[in-house]
């Protein structure tokens, strides 16, 4: 695999038919068993919906996949709890609160930040701007 292969073939892609919500549940549903089908297939994933701004400054993949087995995220990889708090949606914005709890039993709280794409191939696309620790 290089840096370039974007999407990573064989996971989920972005999809104009799926809301912000799905988008960020797709994403927890693969990072809860991130080492299915492959290994971190659920970091691969995220890295699928991220928005092309979001990899620019935070890819290629090899360098996504160390950012988020880092200590501010590493909660996120097979976690073993998530509460989604209501979505925020304000036109092609929208934003979730997510709680998670990591296998080690340590709970971190994250923004997601989605919008919906408006141009380029993935157009009418939410892909995922940010996640923050809040």
């Amino acid at each position: 695999m290089t840096a370039n292969d974007y999407p990573v073939s064989g996971l989920p892609t972005p999809d104009p038919s799926y809301e912000p919500e799905r988008v960020i549940e797709i994403q927890l549903d693969a990072l809860e068993a991130n080492d299915t089908p492959e290994e971190n297939a659920g970091i691969k994933t995220a890295y699928n919906f991220a928005s092309p701004a979001n990899r620019r400054s935070t890819g290629p993949l090899d360098r996504f996949i160390r950012m988020v087995e880092g200590p501010q995220y590493a909660p996120m990889i097979d976690h073993v709890e998530a509460v989604t708090g209501p979505l925020e949606r304000d036109g092609t914005q929208a934003t979730q609160t997510v709680t998670l709890t990591g296998p080690s039993g340590r709970t971190v709280t994250y923004d997601f930040g989605v919008s919906k794409q408006t141009a380029g191939h993935l157009a009418g696309c939410w892909l995922t701007d940010r996640v923050l620790v809040q």
